[in-house]
């Protein structure tokens, strides 16, 4: 084992300095605003508050998936939250989600307007409001929310344990790499599992349950997240890597995939998302170009 300078705890912790890594800029242990700044609005009867990384994602494929089926009524703004910036410390964000993470939702379609945090939250919200993407049969639904929940219980250990160690940690402690690595190892293999006999997560009805779980785990797979693809050998894991062939070439995944994007090509970015039409004429690539004429 690697020597590691051992570290023994104070009786009291304090905060006294930065843990160091990607992100400690933001990361302090308490809770609540720390500026004044109103969330904007705009003319849709949703209005999420989001950034693209694998929790964000979810819900902006929720509402393309929606609008593809149909439901005109699930037209959405989604509004840019940098997180590196603070953004989600502002007052107008924690007053809609005060555990200060992305996605935010605010339901303005009824009488009064509605405030949904957490992913998995807004996922059920959407999928009962518009009877869509879960499960009408009793059991094929509870299946359908075992594994919506796993998600949610599981990609901790992906994210804020392998993930975090793994890429992000100022310094690498094969303890802490090893552990988590065990870990995210045996999910996959949870998946493999349970995808070996069925077509998509919960059964034979894609649902919320794929939206969950294939941002997180998905990407994973397919080496796109912490550059671990290698390290991991995920291509070993065949049946996910065919359930996330078959979710990532679904156009409202991709163009889900596309929201509240601001990293990788210009093409695929969509910083906000208003209309429909943004995802012809308001990429990246394109305000780039209309920037330079």
């Amino acid at each position: 084992m690697t020597d590691q300078t051992e570290y023994t705890p104070p009786k009291i912790w304090t905060w006294d300095k930065e843990s160091g890594g990607r992100f400690a800029n933001i990361n302090r242990p308490v809770a609540g605003p720390t500026h004044d700044k109103e969330l904007p609005v705009g003319k849709h009867p949703f209005q999420l508050y989001s950034l693209a990384t694998p929790n964000g994602v979810k819900v902006t494929v929720m509402f393309e998936e929606l609008l593809a089926a149909g439901h005109k009524n699930a037209e959405y703004d989604a509004w840019l939250i940098n997180i590196s910036s603070g953004d989600q410390f502002g007052s107008g964000f924690v007053a809609i989600n005060p555990n200060s993470k992305i996605p935010a939702l605010l339901d303005r379609s009824g009488p009064k307007p509605v405030r949904v945090f957490e992913s998995g939250s807004i996922l059920l919200h959407l999928a009962e409001k518009f009877g869509a993407f879960l499960p009408k049969d009793p059991a094929k639904r509870t299946e359908a929310l075992n594994w919506l929940f796993w998600q949610m219980g599981s990609a901790p250990y992906l994210g804020g344990g392998f993930g975090h160690f793994y890429a992000y940690a100022p310094i690498k402690i094969e303890y802490a790499i090893n552990r988590f690595a065990m870990e995210a190892k045996r999910q996959l293999d949870v998946l493999e599992r349970q995808l070996a006999d069925h077509e998509w997560i919960a059964g034979d009805e894609y649902s919320i349950a794929d939206m969950a779980i294939a941002p997180w785990y998905g990407a994973l797979a397919k080496g796109e997240v912490y550059s671990a693809g290698e390290f991991l050998q995920v291509q070993a894991y065949k049946h996910v890597n065919r359930w996330a062939d078959a979710f990532f070439a679904r156009p409202a995944v991709k163009r889900g995939r596309m929201v509240n994007r601001g990293w990788g090509d210009p093409s695929g970015q969509l910083p906000e998302r208003h209309d429909a039409s943004d995802f012809e004429t308001k990429t990246m690539d394109k305000l780039q170009a209309k920037a330079e004429e």
